[in-house]
């Protein structure tokens, strides 16, 4: 099968392209609000179906053999896994088998822990009672957004394509449903082989809800397991604001399993989930609306990146609505609308990406003495510890850097502290990531604000140009580079790209970022050419002298 079937694309005759255009010809109908959201799109299935492992009554994979206790080298928080294992169930009880919890739990069976997991029913929707091995990141967040992203895209090369000599016979048309069977067939995939790695290093996995009963004991819908540390790896959930008719919208869980492909959709929020999703719909052939209250989308990141970025969005055809304030949302005849501080805006399907929020309800937190933020946020210190002692906890639920790799370490740096003999602090400095708008933000150090309050004497060097690829397509689609250097010490402390495959490109730099590396020793690496990441190696003059204020 091509990968154009794979995404949903297939070929009708030339002449619908010619008459109703690419979007139109792309567009197909969404169910009114309220109405049935019943699918034969095929969902993945259950992590039961793959462990390959016996179980006993509690649905406990059997073990064929017992993990050899691990020789523990000195150190404050490490002990001896024999002598926790006689005196609990496991050395570690993890709450949450997302990517965090993954890592974690099947790391520290490798120092020879005795471990286990447990996580709630599969679904692609998650609920307080819905959850899934896998997590977040796998089953409804970086993963089956990656593959809208990549299956809108070729909207784009179809276009493109033709003046570089090609001739498309017939007229793609996309087909949502299966997009979205071929999606959920990969997750089921997925969901299989997290599975495997589980049970493969022995780590014992528990469907059902798990709640802390005291510092040392778990309750997993009604049964009670003991263990010398606790884990708490529950990730975040969307948040929908209070606002009349809430209860109408759909959030990025929804929009990653919808029945059809909304002919017209507003999306709330400009962060980067409403934007990643913005930029889907509209490569797919939806009208899109996007409402946010600040002036620029992507708070948080570099000035320019954001002003370059809108620009690039509303000449894709996305209708961007900044300072505008949602109040309210409503049903109609045809659909819904969106009232908000400048009117009204009607559509088939209302999106709020206006955030997530910690998961920690129903976990039993309080009751133990686990403190936690303001926004609902798990406290902890450097080593990932609570303020119970033997009480852990990792990734989104605490709401340090909110990314999977993320995760992955601070799981990984948790096993090292508590199994492995040696206190390991994760480290979140220069974090490299990625916003998988069309075009692509690759981000990684400090924005010119940040610059400018932590380094004084900071060099701003851009650049803005039109790929090569986009020369004889015709593509109007721009990139744009931007590096920071701290004046005293030469050092890259900051780079930003737009465009495409800019999450690529920023991978490579993202480490010579966090070694340190000088501008001076970029303008010394010798550039690949022809290619758009070249231009960070040949950016020569400076665009800004920010100097302190004498």
């Amino acid at each position: 099968m091509s990968q154009c079937a794979i995404a949903g694309v297939t070929m009708q005759p030339m002449g619908i392209l010619a008459r109703s255009g690419l979007r139109s010809a792309m567009r197909c109908g969404v169910p009114r609000a309220g109405a049935s959201a019943s699918s034969t799109i095929p969902q993945p299935r259950s992590l039961a179906s793959y462990t390959g492992l016996r179980t006993d009554s509690l649905g406990l994979p059997k073990r064929s053999q017992q993990v050899a206790p691990h020789r523990i080298h000195s150190g404050v928080r490490a002990f001896s896994v024999k002598a926790a294992a006689e005196e609990y169930d496991y050395d570690l009880f993890c709450i949450g088998a997302g990517s965090g919890g993954v890592r974690a739990t099947r790391m520290s069976t490798s120092y020879g822990a005795k471990v286990a997991v447990c996580e709630m029913p599969f679904a692609t929707v998650t609920t307080e009672t819905l959850g899934g091995v896998g997590g977040t990141c796998v089953i409804r967040g970086c993963v089956p957004k990656k593959l809208l992203v990549y299956a809108s895209h070729y909207a784009e090369d179809f276009k493109d394509c033709q003046k570089f000599g090609w001739t498309i016979p017939e007229a793609p048309v996309f087909n949502w449903k299966t997009l979205i069977t071929n999606k959920n067939d990969e997750l089921d995939r997925l969901t299989g082989i997290y599975g495997k790695i589980l049970g493969n290093a022995n780590v014992e996995v528990m469907t059902g809800r798990g709640s802390i009963v005291d510092k040392h004991t778990v309750d997993v819908d009604g049964k009670r397991f003991t263990a010398k540390n606790i884990l708490i790896a529950t990730g975040g959930r969307a948040f929908v604001p209070d606002l009349p008719g809430k209860e109408l919208v759909i959030t990025s869980d929804e929009a990653l399993d919808l029945p059809d492909l909304p002919k017209k959709i507003v999306i709330v929020g400009s962060g980067y989930i409403a934007l990643e999703f913005a930029c889907i719909f509209n490569q797919m052939g939806s009208e899109v609306h996007v409402v946010y209250r600040q002036d620029l989308p992507l708070r948080g990141f570099d000035t320019e990146v954001r002003e370059f970025l809108a620009e690039q969005l509303k000449q894709k055809g996305i209708h961007m609505h900044p300072g505008t304030t949602p109040t309210a949302v409503e049903k109609t005849a045809d659909g819904l609308q969106l009232v908000h501080s400048g009117g009204v805006i009607e559509a088939e399907q209302v999106m709020f990406a206006t955030g997530r929020k910690p998961n920690v309800k129903h976990l039993g937190l309080e009751a133990v003495g686990v403190e936690m933020h303001a926004s609902g946020a798990i406290k902890v210190d450097k080593f990932s510890q609570t303020t119970v002692d033997n009480i852990w906890a990792i990734g989104d639920v605490t709401d340090r850097i909110n990314l999977t790799p993320v995760a992955l370490m601070e799981g990984m740096a948790l096993s090292k502290t508590l199994f492995g003999g040696v206190q390991t602090a994760p480290d979140h400095t220069n974090v490299a990531c990625a916003v998988f708008t069309q075009p692509q933000i690759g981000t990684v150090g400090l924005t010119e604000d940040e610059a400018k309050e932590q380094c004084g004497d900071i060099d701003v060097y851009t650049s803005s140009f039109r790929p090569m690829k986009n020369t004889i397509s015709g593509n109007e689609g721009k990139m744009f580079m931007k590096m920071i250097v701290d004046v005293a010490t030469d050092k890259v402390v900051g780079v930003h790209i737009v465009g495409g495959d800019a999450a690529e490109i920023l991978q490579g730099v993202a480490v010579a970022v966090k070694m340190g590396a000088t501008k001076a020793q970029f303008d010394d690496c010798i550039g690949i050419h022809p290619t758009a990441a070249e231009e960070l190696v040949t950016m020569r003059s400076v665009t800004r002298e920010i100097r302190k204020t004498k």
